[in-house]
């Protein structure tokens, strides 16, 4: 790619064709474009792309022989072959490069690197053995969160270990992270949770989408949605530390930045994700663009346009066990607009889809959370 931009009618290749490639894809064809995926299986992007291609991640020929059929490539999920992608980074269509891809994907690299340019984090330390997390919990003092150094999401590869008994309760998760290298993270006693999605072009321009309240039920998202309790002070800070890791990563693309704010209201870090991220989905109904549209401009080399918040919008994720009550669902909130991402089998605490809802005002948000339907619809994911 030169440094003009990529217009309408080139063809952009998405690695990756799950709920995030599928919305990437419907974004990229009402701007114009055609749409290339690869997946190691048939997944929800398929039916509308423009071609579809089963291949394997870790397979360098494979990878680049699609690579090679696209104007520009970009990737929709974290767990692929890094190294792949590493040998792409100098050619023109691979504009996006896999240096946060590489950061991201290790947790212990992420927060070493987060640090290092002045981002703060919860205290941490390696653990690959009994004895280092014995050591590490005298460290930190319980509880302390134990996670997997690579994959593990919604809650998977992750135990809380609140005192010693824990120790004994959870014998076999624990062994399982310390065998695959972990890592033990002070606990946060936060007083919420938030993100923010940040996006920067090959020209250097940063936009941050306005930032979101998040809720989780056993590690999973369950909604996210925008609140006067993130203060116009607080706004700033937050875009400032995303703005620091967008331009020390050299991001191209956007990016999720997972926060803790604390009862002093200040923020740490919790996770980055580079690549559009649950938490922004708001963005489809409650903004000028969504997160996937500022991600097609930034990838094909194109000025970005500054986010506005056009309502209050509350964004809520469907769940395998909540596709029963889709009917439900739709009577109780009949200006709900639903999105299904015809991802198959609907397994229980599986991501199947999300609707949002929007309002005149956010006092009508906190009023709306407080509803037993939604109580409800929280509790059946933990």
């Amino acid at each position: 790619m030169t440094n003009e931009p990529l217009l309408p009618g080139s063809t952009i290749g998405i690695l990756g064709a799950g709920q995030l490639g599928k919305m990437l894809t419907q974004s990229a064809q009402k701007m114009g474009y055609h749409v290339h995926v690869f997946d190691t299986k048939e997944a929800c992007t398929f039916p509308i792309a423009h071609k579809s291609v089963l291949g394997d991640f870790s397979d360098k020929d494979q990878v680049l022989n699609f690579a090679q059929e696209v104007d520009s490539l970009t990737y929709e999920f974290e767990n692929i072959n890094a190294e792949v992608l590493e040998d792409l980074s100098n050619q023109d269509y691979f504009i996006q490069g896999a240096k946060l891809l590489t950061i991201s994907k290790n947790r212990l690299r992420e927060k070493k690197w987060l640090n290092a340019i002045g981002t703060p984090t919860v205290p941490y330390r390696p653990v690959n053995n009994l004895d280092e997390l014995n050591q590490a919990s005298a460290d930190l003092g319980l509880p302390i969160v134990l996670k997997t150094v690579e994959l593990g999401y919604d809650g998977k590869g992750q135990v809380l270990i609140k005192d010693e008994s824990d120790l004994t309760d959870q014998a076999d998760d624990i062994k399982s992270i310390l065998d695959s290298g972990g890592v033990a993270e002070a606990f946060c006693d936060f007083d919420y949770e938030a993100s923010v999605i940040v996006a920067r072009n090959p020209q250097g321009e940063i936009e941050c989408f306005p930032p979101t309240v998040n809720i989780h039920r056993a590690g999973i998202l369950c909604a996210s949605y925008s609140s006067s309790q993130l203060k116009e002070e607080l706004f700033d800070d937050i875009k400032a530390v995303a703005t620091t890791i967008a331009k020390e990563s050299d991001l191209v693309g956007v990016c999720g930045v997972e926060l803790f704010v604390t009862k002093d209201q200040e923020l740490i870090v919790n996770e980055i994700a580079p690549r559009p991220h649950n938490s922004g989905h708001y963005s489809i109904e409650a903004c000028n663009l969504s997160q996937f549209d500022q991600h097609i401009l930034a990838i094909t080399n194109r000025e970005l346009i500054e986010p506005r918040l056009v309502q209050p919008t509350l964004s809520v994720n469907i769940l395998g066990q909540h596709l029963d009550h889709l009917g439900e669902l739709v009577a109780k909130f009949p200006q709900a607009i639903v999105h299904i991402y015809d991802k198959g089998e609907g397994r229980t605490q599986r991501k199947m889809g999300h609707f949002t809802l929007s309002f005149e005002s956010e006092d009508q948000i906190a009023e709306t959370l407080k509803d037993p339907f939604l109580q409800d619809w929280f509790d059946q994911v933990g």
